[in-house]
């Protein structure tokens, strides 16, 4: 029981991984190229937060309970983007530096 219980939850990461929007484009911001737009991204949590507001007002009002899991996965994907924002920066400035480090060594010293 254990197995499939280990079995179904690494199925579910991986589907999750690849097809829900927000990992696709934490995705994207997590590359090289991609590290500029974690800032502005941040502001992507602000329709999750709208979205999980929306949901709890409709459960308020009686709609039905499994609304709950939507508001739960609207508010964690809020949080990777607020979270990705200062993350990103620390990782840009960390290879900015790295990268002076390596132009630093490659030139010669000059008499």
């Amino acid at each position: 029981m254990l197995r499939l219980i280990w079995i179904a939850s690494i199925h579910t990461g991986v589907f999750l991984r690849a097809w829900m929007p927000s990992n696709i484009i934490l995705d994207r911001i997590r590359t090289r190229q991609g590290l500029k737009w974690g800032i502005p991204a941040m502001g992507l949590a602000i329709p999750y937060f709208a979205v999980a507001y929306w949901c709890t007002t409709l459960i308020d009002a009686g709609a039905p309970g499994w609304l709950h899991l939507i508001v739960l996965a609207c508010l964690w994907s809020a949080f990777k983007f607020l979270i990705m924002g200062p993350i990103s920066v620390v990782y840009l400035i960390r290879i900015r530096l790295t990268r002076n480090d390596r132009r630093e060594s490659v030139q010669p010293a000059t008499a």
